[in-house]
């Protein structure tokens, strides 16, 4: 199985796929908007992923990148290729497109209340599976908060610059912070 990345834009085949799977992937509250992500992947900084396997279209990766820290801002496969090591192979790929780089990502606290608690401990185990670990913080943007894992810490003040810089007037329209 070979995994490639290739850079998506509004004109891309796949973008249409791209999209709809962003939206039933991630709940409406941890979603930016697709216009806005779109919009800002043409910034030097930001690199929007298609992901495939065997050259067919499997998922996406969306990553923010400042200095030598790299957000992956939101990694999905199409649902009916889970379960089968793409994701596995996928985040593989990333880390070696990003090696030397700090990647880390935010990802639902493991609430035993939630009513995905079984899909958030999957999710966390998968990371740790493939290299990342829990690091000690946790981000907050609008109204989720998250906790953190990743390949080296970030200082707040690096996350804080990078989605300053991202987000750039919408930043002040945007609440967004990550505590020690």
């Amino acid at each position: 199985m070979i995994i490639t990345l290739k850079k998506i834009n509004l004109f891309s085949k796949d973008y249409g796929k791209i999209s709809r799977l962003y939206k039933t992937a991630f709940p409406v509250n941890e979603r930016a908007p697709m216009w806005f992500m779109t919009m800002k992947s043409g910034n030097e900084n930001v690199d929007f992923w298609g992901i495939y396997s065997n050259r067919k279209w499997v998922g996406l990766a969306y990553v923010i990148n400042e200095g030598s820290a790299s957000y992956l801002f939101y990694l999905a496969l199409s649902e009916s290729m889970r379960g089968k090591g793409i994701g596995s192979r996928a985040l593989q790929s990333l880390l070696i497109h990003y090696e030397g780089q700090r990647l880390f990502l935010a990802l639902e606290q493991l609430d035993e209340s939630a009513d995905n608690f079984d899909e958030r401990q999957k999710r966390r185990k998968f990371y740790m599976k493939n290299g990342l670990k829990p690091l000690p913080l946790t981000i907050r943007e609008a109204t989720v908060t998250y906790d953190v894992m990743g390949t080296g810490n970030v200082k707040p003040d690096e996350y804080e610059s990078m989605m300053k810089k991202y987000l750039g007037a919408a930043s002040r329209l945007v609440s967004m912070d990550i505590t020690e």
